[in-house]
């Protein structure tokens, strides 16, 4: 296990070279702090990183990984904050070994969650001065012509959400701090000038409706129904993958992510989509007119906010999600809005008729985003199109296992990388595959105890014949999106390799067959998937499982399967999660057996209070080392699971091989035979 380091007042650093060219840009601020707070993986689990125009992306396109430039860490989960005088990173246990890996000892590395280490908001207030001032980007800009109230054209990306911003400024006022917006210029860019990425400018697709299942009419109809009902005149959407999915459109702004770069605001009579108009091809700009959907100018957002105030809409605003500078230039519009009438009734006569006056007045309606519940619960075209797809993949994965099995027993010297390629050249021969959803975990023996391993050219390791190999991948099809872990030896496992990998393998069963009420969060089932581990005293430092988009985000919300109690989203019929038990020995090995499901109603003998009953359906269809499994430890019940999901697997997936990958197919697929005294 890992240790965290001692707290940052004990520890005094130089500053970095990035930092002693920052320093001289900090005349107005006394520390820097990047950072942007998403709920995706979430799984769904909180996640810190450098978002984009929708504030919460786990993926990002590479002009702004400013945290990875100026640290260094390349995780999706990091806040970095700068002072004068120290620089520190903050990040969850999936990162700690990769964070070791990438910082070096100018960075002080805080190990979020473990005991004594305080939160980014904490530390500044252990570190600074009272009264100092906090400086953070909302907003990256192009400057437009002043009005009574700056006009900000936003460029690219918002960094902070609006809670985030309301709650770091609630810790630091503690200690009399200031939280600064740097509307004029983002810090980082000024040391990454002409070497940072072009922003993406990549052609938007529609998304075929025999995959997505529901025209856009359709949504648009029932997204007005839920502001009816809450009183609403209008909202904006800021995630990405919500507006794809309500729009049926897809992009390739940011790797492994089918989605564009765009704001939406969807009013009771009419919608606008604020998008770079190079990116719009006719056969979409045709679509979105069929829809009664303006395209606007991406930068003109928050002058269509101020333009929604000045009419007096109520607006319906998810604020953790939607961006501080969208909610504040919100704001700013409906105080001069009263501002405005007050004068007016002022400066009356006492002959105004007040029956004039126009009755609608601007407020904010702050509430969850409904399309990301709708957008969780799949349609049957949708569901149709994810068992496709990971039909497909898995013929690709048997297909490279043969491969890569074939490989070891000759002796060939491979590295992860080259493992992680071959891969994507099995898969990109699949029909409808578009890209990898998330880059490949590829990890012999010790990376594949650092849960988010990454696998460089550069400094990868080879794959050892003699340790565990753990392969974390998915892609993105046409039709569907898919992720699956498995953890192989090429040798002969160790005893304890064994144990732990049958303890993962008995919590992943355990889960697949759970069988819960409606209304059930998920975070009731995450004990399922530990408990066999928490027998022996062992654990892992991740959610059990996250929602998955169809031909979306690989990872979404709001369901997740975790043992943060905070998310209370039921698990509902249709949805989709992961189940990912694990378990790591830091730089020894790690263990990851993951399958995709789908909610799905069961039906049992009883209906306790008259309610539903849910259990889960797979999509994985890919075999499980038996290698690999202390058959000891394993009951009856739980080597015929194992026995008919191979059975299963063979029955789905043989009539898409055929040579020696339908034969590596078939001897893994051969059920276990087991006799007990």
């Amino acid at each position: 296990m890992s240790r965290f380091l001692p707290g940052a007042e004990n520890m005094t650093f130089a500053p970095t070279s990035f930092g002693k060219r920052v320093y001289s840009h900090l005349n107005d601020v006394d520390v820097l702090s990047n950072t942007v707070t998403n709920v995706l993986k979430s799984v769904i689990e909180t996640i810190n990183g450098f978002g984009a125009s929708d504030g919460l992306s786990e993926f990002i396109a590479k002009c702004y990984t400013r945290r990875a430039y100026i640290s260094g860490f390349t995780g999706s989960a990091g806040t970095a904050v700068v002072t004068k005088d120290k620089a520190a990173l903050w990040t969850d246990g999936r990162y700690f070994l990769q964070a070791e890996k990438q910082l070096n000892s100018n960075w002080i590395l805080m190990r979020a969650g473990n005991p004594g280490v305080p939160t980014a908001s904490e530390w500044l207030n252990e570190v600074l001065a009272p009264g100092c001032r906090v400086g953070i980007d909302p907003v990256s800009f192009l400057k437009s012509k002043q009005t009574e109230f700056p006009s900000i054209l936003l460029r690219r990306q918002f960094l902070f959400t609006s809670d985030a911003a309301e709650e770091l400024k609630g810790v630091i006022s503690k200690k009399d701090h200031e939280l600064v917006y740097l509307y004029n210029s983002n810090l980082v860019d000024e040391i990454w000038k002409e070497s940072r990425p072009k922003p993406p400018n990549n052609p938007v697709r529609v998304h075929d409706l025999k995959y997505a299942g529901l025209d856009v009419a359709s949504k648009l109809s029932s997204l007005r129904s839920e502001l009816v009902n809450a009183g609403s005149s209008a909202i904006v959407i800021s995630m990405l993958d919500e507006i794809a999915w309500l729009l049926n459109l897809r992009g390739s702004d940011i790797a492994h992510s089918p989605v564009v770069y765009a704001y939406l605001i969807v009013e009771i009579d009419g919608a606008k989509l604020f998008v770079d108009d190079s990116k719009v091809t006719e056969e979409v700009r045709d679509h979105l007119k069929k829809a009664e959907i303006q395209i606007r100018p991406y930068n003109s957002i928050i002058s269509e906010i101020e333009r929604l105030a000045a009419q007096g809409a109520a607006l319906w605003l998810d604020t953790s999600s939607v961006n501080a500078a969208i909610v504040n230039a919100y704001g700013a519009a409906c105080d001069r809005y009263y501002q405005n009438r007050e004068s007016k009734h002022k400066t009356r006569t006492n002959g105004f008729d007040a029956s004039n006056e126009c009755s609608s007045v601007p407020f904010a309606i702050h509430k969850v985003s409904p399309v990301s519940l709708l957008k969780a619960i799949k349609n049957e075209s949708e569901l149709e199109g994810m068992r496709n797809c990971h039909l497909r993949d898995a013929a690709a994965l048997a297909q490279f296992w043969d491969w890569l099995e074939t490989e070891i027993t000759k002796d060939r010297t491979l590295t992860e990388v080259e493992v992680s390629d071959k891969l994507l050249d099995f898969r990109s021969k699949q029909a409808g595959f578009l890209d990898t959803s998330f880059d490949t975990i590829s990890g012999s023996g010790p990376n594949g105890a650092i849960i988010h391993y990454k696998p460089e050219p550069e400094s990868c390791s080879f794959v050892d014949a003699k340790k565990l190999f753990l392969l974390d991948s998915g892609a993105q099809y046409v039709d569907g999106t898919t992720d699956i872990t498995r953890t192989v030896h090429f040798g002969k496992p160790t005893a304890r390799e064994k144990e732990c990998f049958t303890r993962v393998l008995q919590g992943h069963i355990a889960l697949d067959q759970s069988v819960f009420p409606e209304n059930t969060p998920g975070f009731v089932l995450d004990a399922f998937a530990r408990s066999f581990l928490w027998k022996v005293g062992l654990d892992y430092r991740h959610g059990t499982g996250h929602g998955v988009g169809a031909a979306l985000n690989v990872h979404e919300g709001p369901q997740s399967i975790s043992h943060r109690f905070g998310n209370l989203t039921p698990l509902v019929k249709g949805m989709i999660v992961s189940n990912e038990p694990g378990y790591y020995e830091d730089h020894a090995f790690g263990i990851r057996i993951e399958n995709l499901l789908y909610v799905r109603n069961v039906e049992t003998p009883n209906r306790f209070g008259g309610i539903e009953y849910l259990g889960f359906e797979k999509l994985t269809y890919v075999p499980i080392q038996i290698k690999l499994v202390d058959l000891s430890l394993l009951s009856a019940a739980e080597i015929d699971w194992l026995n008919n999901y191979h059975s299963l697997v063979w029955e789905k997936v043989s009539p898409l091989l055929d040579g020696s990958a339908h034969q590596w197919l078939w001897n893994n697929t051969r059920p276990i035979i087991h006799q007990r005294i």
